[in-house]
């Protein structure tokens, strides 16, 4: 394993899990092959009541894990939260990823995002977020009651 990989699927997760930073959490899934929990960073986005996880990188391992495990995870910030995610509709996800361009992540302004993660200028529309969004993949959190609590 390379120093990038390390750092990317082992000391940031880890940092993340903390739950020091505000957006960025640390999603745990069970690997779809290997059946080992798998931990990777990830910025939850807010719209309309509601919180939210997007692939920037499409069809990504963790997506396939998540889908795998039929929306069965944990966040971990501080504490252990398990959660289901749903996939949303590709019609319902351009308001969310311009929810996630215009919050600050973990690492990258708004205007740095949407021009890394969407090839948009700093002040990305609707329209041009509708352009793009069948893209990306956007889950929504939706938080699991946990029995005796």
């Amino acid at each position: 394993m390379n120093l990038f990989d390390w750092l990317s699927l082992k000391v940031i997760p880890w940092y993340t899990a903390l739950g020091l930073t505000q957006r960025t959490v640390t999603l745990e899934v069970m690997g779809r092959r290997t059946g080992k929990p798998i931990r990777v960073s990830l910025s939850r986005t807010d719209h309309l009541g509601r919180s939210y996880f997007a692939s920037l990188a499409g069809e990504s391992e963790w997506v396939r894990n998540v889908r795998a495990a039929q929306g069965k995870a944990t966040i971990l910030s501080r504490r252990r939260t398990p959660v289901r995610l749903v996939e949303t509709a590709p019609e319902e996800r351009a308001p969310i990823l311009l929810a996630y361009v215009q919050a600050r992540a973990f690492t990258h302004s708004s205007a740095q995002s949407a021009r890394h993660f969407f090839g948009l200028g700093p002040h990305p529309t609707l329209e041009q977020m509708e352009a793009i969004a069948n893209r990306y993949i956007v889950f929504e959190i939706v938080p699991t009651h946990i029995p005796g609590k």
